[in-house]
């Protein structure tokens, strides 16, 4: 009662723990103990929506999730699920009696509302994920009954299981909630809207849900301050087990859900921890102090290799441990093949530039002063970890290092060094300076630094410059950056369910991506942007087909074969070394086991069932 008087737009008074729970609560399994309730986790990020990803996966909830042996996918939010027998028929169970945050029925009626008026609607989303399409079409929502809901796929998808056991977007939000909000469902949307001080429902919608499927979305109490005490609530309510009771530029603050649908092996409603802060801080120093200090309870994500031998040095004073685990995706570089400057855009479409590129990087240094010599130096493949499809000479593709053969190949570009500085001009006499942007959360720093000295020693000129997430994302997505950063690959079944790798910009807004004006051609049935080469279509129709098939048959190995063929043998990224980082949590936190993988790809740290820690006393 306590935590649900600070929610603010909760009934003021809650049923009992047993008239809470659904009528067949998910039983989680503590790792050690039993746990008790209380305390307060103490969370680290970057800036709002930098570096959150990690945190939210403590809470998150979706319709299942992958077991922490990273295969198997188990019940979470749905009780169960059965295909039909070609992959065109997915039918969740859900749970009866269970409730949102403010004690709101949840049933199917509410996935379909996602789907059909969230995910499929451009006023809301501008342009549909791939996940909620099949080779292009809409899925069907049917609402069987309150507890049953079915997708009927227009084709085979078995991977549509996997992206929901591993993504952040969730198949399902509140529609009691949101739709009064949207016009479309409510004639008086816009009047409710305006008498809170929106310009219109959509507005108000925007303000709680957002304008993306990115779950971590801040609140109207940092989105319009000012207007978010007239909303009937602070924030939309959730199935997490957490929810935000303050947001702002500084940091947020939730408490536990009184309706969370997961309870330990003794029947006692979980998550034990009572509540969660998080602060942002953007300086890379005052951010070691803190969590060298002790004053973190758990970190992963944007903790890279090169901070290891400190945090191992201080774990014992810090009253923290350190596990390295190894990554999933390795930090990859891409240069911008669709550049607003038509010369640079030139070189860089030129797959000689991009070899050389390749070829003048020294992965066995990278390795060695980035990642203590701990790391694999590979090429980017386009799945991680290599499945056996993958012949080995693509992950060897052009990883050799060998300046003498980059500076041919640069010559043949016509890359010429004309004023005698020491650096390459481009080929129509202007200046060649590559603007290398990166932000901490998606690739070290001492990586980009070593890359960017490589490329110099074959008369290629760049600067090194830290920006944020949000900065380099924005950037990238407009079109502006020169090359493009970030750690990426992905393992074969969440590739299954999401085809953002091999369609251009080949991944979606938060992470690597290159050929912009591609994609806005592909987009608008070419009406605008700039056409890709036919090797890029290629790999549109083959992960199309790769989807529809079940993984490991031999028609599946040959299409995936001929997708890293094309990927690889055209160098749109180009990889460097797959290496381990480390995995922070203070002692006080129990039930914490050993992670599998230090990785964003399963969804951080929600196979790892993070409503089952507790603070010791």
């Amino acid at each position: 009662a306590r935590l649900n008087g600070k929610i603010r737009g909760n009934p003021s008074s809650v049923p009992s723990v047993a008239n809470r729970l659904p009528s067949e609560p998910l039983v989680v399994v503590p790792y050690d103990s039993i746990g008790h309730y209380g305390g307060t986790y103490n969370n680290l990020s970057n800036a709002p929506e930098a570096g959150t990803a990690g945190f939210m996966s403590v809470r998150h909830v979706n319709l299942v999730r992958y077991s922490d042996d990273l295969q198997t996918i188990v019940p979470m939010v749905a009780k169960g699920w059965k295909w039909n027998s070609d992959f065109t028929q997915l039918t969740f169970y859900l749970r009866k009696g269970h409730k949102w945050s403010d004690g709101a029925p949840f049933t199917a009626e509410d996935v379909k509302y996602w789907y059909d008026n969230l995910a499929l609607n451009h006023d809301v989303i501008e342009k549909t994920k791939d996940y909620a399409l099949v080779a292009g079409k809409r899925m069907n929502i049917v609402v069987v009954n309150a507890q049953t809901v079915r997708f009927e796929l227009p084709a085979p998808k078995p991977g549509l299981l996997s992206h929901f056991a591993s993504s952040f977007a969730q198949g399902f939000q509140p529609k009691h909630f949101l739709s009064k909000w949207d016009p479309k469902l409510n004639p008086n949307a816009d009047k409710l809207a305006k008498a809170a001080g929106y310009k219109n429902g959509l507005d108000v919608l925007s303000a709680y849900f957002g304008n993306s499927d990115w779950m971590d979305t801040p609140t109207p109490m940092l989105k319009t301050p000012k207007l978010a005490g007239r909303l009937p609530a602070d924030t939309t309510p959730t199935l997490e087990s957490h929810i935000y009771i303050a947001d702002s530029p500084d940091g947020r603050h939730l408490v536990a859900n009184p309706y969370f649908f997961q309870v330990d092996t003794q029947g006692q409603q979980l998550p034990y921890i009572n509540e969660q802060d998080e602060i942002y801080v953007r300086d890379y120093e005052v951010r070691m102090l803190k969590l060298i200090n002790g004053e973190v309870t758990f970190k992963s994500q944007t903790l890279q290799l090169a901070m290891a031998p400190l945090l191992l040095e201080k774990q014992d004073a810090g009253n923290y441990k350190v596990q390295l685990k190894p990554e999933i995706a390795a930090p990859t570089f891409t240069f911008n093949v669709t550049s607003e400057n038509l010369e640079k855009r030139k070189v860089f479409g030129d797959l000689r530039f991009r070899q050389a590129m390749s070829l003048a990087m020294n992965r066995d240094e990278i390795n060695e002063v980035a990642f203590f010599g701990q790391g694999v130096p590979q090429q980017y493949v386009g799945f991680s970890p290599s499945p056996d499809f993958i012949e080995k000479k693509w992950l060897n593709h052009m990883v050799a290092f060998d300046p003498a053969k980059a500076e041919a190949l640069l010559d043949e570009v016509g890359l010429k060094d004309v004023d005698g500085d020491g650096f390459r001009e481009l080929p129509n006499g202007e200046k060649l300076i590559l603007n290398l942007q990166f932000a901490t959360q998606g690739i070290a720093g001492e990586v980009v630094e070593l890359v960017g000295q490589q490329w110099s020693n074959v008369g290629i000129k760049s600067t090194v410059k830290e920006v944020t997430s949000d900065e380099f994302r924005s950037a990238q997505s407009s079109n502006k950056l020169d090359v493009g950063m970030w750690r990426k690959g992905l393992p074969l079944p969440i590739v299954q369910g999401n085809n953002a790798p091999f369609v251009p910009p080949f991944e979606t807004y938060f992470f690597l991506r290159t050929g912009m004006l591609w994609a806005e051609y592909v987009d608008s049935n070419g009406s605008k942007g700039v056409k890709p080469p036919a090797y890029v279509y290629q790999m549109i129709d083959d992960i199309n087909a790769f989807q529809s098939e079940p993984a490991g048959t031999a028609k599946s190995n040959k299409i995936g074969a001929r997708l890293v063929e094309n990927m690889t043998g055209n160098m749109l990224f180009i990889g460097t070394v797959l290496a381990t980082g480390p995995i922070y949590h203070h002692n006080s936190l129990k039930n914490v086991t050993e992670f599998k993988t230090h990785s964003y790809e399963y969804y951080w740290n929600l196979p790892y069932r993070g409503t089952q820690w507790y603070l010791d006393k």
